[in-house]
């Protein structure tokens, strides 16, 4: 299996040389782990906290969901659950539905937008058990972090969790602990790198917009992506559990934590 990828070849054969799905999805995810070398413990206690506190069988969404990461693992893990996989970059779906598929019909693909209150509609079967997102809601602004926590409110059943895990600062009043928090994170991202040759984000970026077969979904990303993505506003833990409770939530809080990264879970 080729997991690099250089440019392609010139010339008409080019796009219809075979594609190395599996290489650019397995490539996403070193690319993923070297921000985050914590992130399998990040999922673990997400998963765990689901085993304990759902049935055996559930529906859950998969919120921002790249190309289905966390859904891939929840699937794996629970084989009587059923996710549907939203988000709204046409290249992380379409590498997601190439390497994935439907698990059996278990995974659905829902291409909406956060940032609109129609999204829910997309979805396959509602109310759903559980809401889970990873990395993903950071680059929301305040308002449509708080239009969004009102909306899953809305979709999740009476009980239903939801769960975010995330860089999280600390408030502003903690200087000394936010700016460790962010020399540790930095220092592990760092060495993790280092040692597994993980690209960043910026390169992974540049290396699939030489896919000639991803042509269509990388100019229709161009058109679509907000303009802050990539330059997420400084939101921190306070900011969410706040939006979170406004929203209706009934119980919330931190389950799992790294410094900054956290999993918070709300009960709605």
């Amino acid at each position: 299996m080729n997991d690099g990828a250089g440019a392609p070849a010139a010339g008409p054969d080019a796009a219809r040389r075979p594609v190395d799905w599996e290489g650019w999805w397995r490539r996403w995810e070193r690319q993923q782990t070297g921000y985050l070398p914590l992130r399998e413990a990040r999922f673990e206690a997400m998963f765990s906290l689901l085993e304990v506190d759902l049935p055996p069988s559930f529906l859950a969404v998969d919120l921002a969901s790249g190309p289905g990461g966390l859904a891939d693992r929840l699937l794996r893990r629970f084989p009587n659950a059923r996710v549907d996989a939203l988000d709204f970059d046409p290249v992380l779906l379409r590498l997601g539905r190439e390497v994935l598929g439907t698990h059996s019909g278990r995974l659905g693909w829902i291409d909406a937008d956060l940032r609109t209150t129609g999204w829910p509609r997309a979805l396959r079967a509602s109310p759903v058990d559980a809401v889970l997102s990873t990395t993903a809601l950071h680059w929301l602004s305040l308002d449509e972090l708080g239009a969004l926590y009102t909306t899953l409110h809305r979709l999740l059943r009476p009980g239903g969790l939801f769960l975010n895990g995330d860089a999280l600062a600390f408030p502003a009043e903690s200087p000394r602990l936010g700016n460790a928090a962010r020399a540790i994170s930095a220092r592990a991202t760092s060495a993790y790198r280092a040692l597994s040759g993980a690209e960043s984000w910026d390169d992974w970026w540049a290396a699939i917009a030489r896919e000639p077969a991803l042509a269509p979904e990388l100019a229709e990303r161009a058109r679509r992506m907000p303009p802050q993505h990539g330059h997420p506003p400084d939101l921190g833990l306070d900011d969410h559990l706040r939006r979170l409770r406004q929203a209706g939530f009934r119980e919330t809080g931190v389950v799992w934590s790294h410094y900054s990264n956290r999993v918070v879970a709300a009960v709605a």
